[in-house]
């Protein structure tokens, strides 16, 4: 353990960077992915059809691949931007793809009906979108999302790729220093499941909290909710 001792900063400093990569990435990625998504359920067909390709191009890259392109491809055009933002730039634009699937197919979950009625009483799309139908599809979103946060998380690791000296570039660094190729992968493991854990484990908070029945889910919480019932009734 003597080399873990020795470099406890060097290595406090590759998980802080590897959180920042993921935290900016996923983030990011949900705004995107979002976006996206309402995109191809819009009533515009070129929204539709420009998201459309944007999914299925970069849900077909590999991230490796991604990342290396705007690591070295940006400059060719004129375009700089540190290491660092590369691999946040192209965690975004790879997970926010299967961001906007996930989302749309949330969307897909509730039923035509209610949309209907939202409109039915004069919500316009974004404000069916809005009040309606994305509150409801959340719940059947939650788990999917995790999944997306997951492979964030472990894509992060192939930033060390473009010299990003995160939590894999650093065990990297220090095997070669030390050959205990062992213990320091065994430290960045240990770094990428504690994260994938603990993001499963907030997803499973946030999925019982808005579970029918779950907290927060009494009389108290339908309080102001748009009444798409009634709405429909009138």
């Amino acid at each position: 353990m003597q080399p873990i001792v020795e470099n406890i900063p060097l290595l406090a400093q590759g998980i802080a960077y590897t959180v920042a990569l993921t935290l900016l990435g996923y983030g990011l990625a949900l705004v995107v992915g979002t976006a996206l998504a309402v995109c191809r359920v819009s009533p515009v067909p070129p929204l539709r059809w420009a998201a459309t390709v944007y999914v299925e191009i970069f849900r077909n890259i590999p991230l490796l691949s991604l990342l290396i392109l705007i690591a070295f491809g940006l400059p060719d055009v004129g375009l700089r931007l540190p290491y660092f933002w590369c691999g946040v730039l192209g965690l975004t634009l790879s997970s926010a793809a299967f961001v906007c699937e996930n989302v749309r197919s949330g969307i897909n979950t509730v039923p035509v009906g209610h949309a209907e009625a939202a409109r039915s009483i004069g919500l316009g799309f974004f404000g069916t979108l809005c009040h309606v139908v994305l509150p409801q599809a959340f719940r059947s979103m939650i788990q999917p999302l995790v999944n997306v946060f997951i492979g964030t998380v472990i894509g992060s690791a192939l930033c060390s790729a473009i010299a990003v000296s995160e939590v894999t570039w650093v065990t990297q660094t220090l095997n070669i220093q030390y050959a205990q190729a062992v213990l320091m992968f065994l430290v960045a493991g240990a770094v990428y499941l504690g994260m994938s854990l603990g993001g499963a484990a907030l997803g499973g908070m946030i999925e019982r909290a808005v579970s029918p029945g779950g907290r927060g889910s009494g009389p108290s919480r339908s309080t102001g909710a748009l009444d798409v019932t009634a709405g429909a009734q009138a």
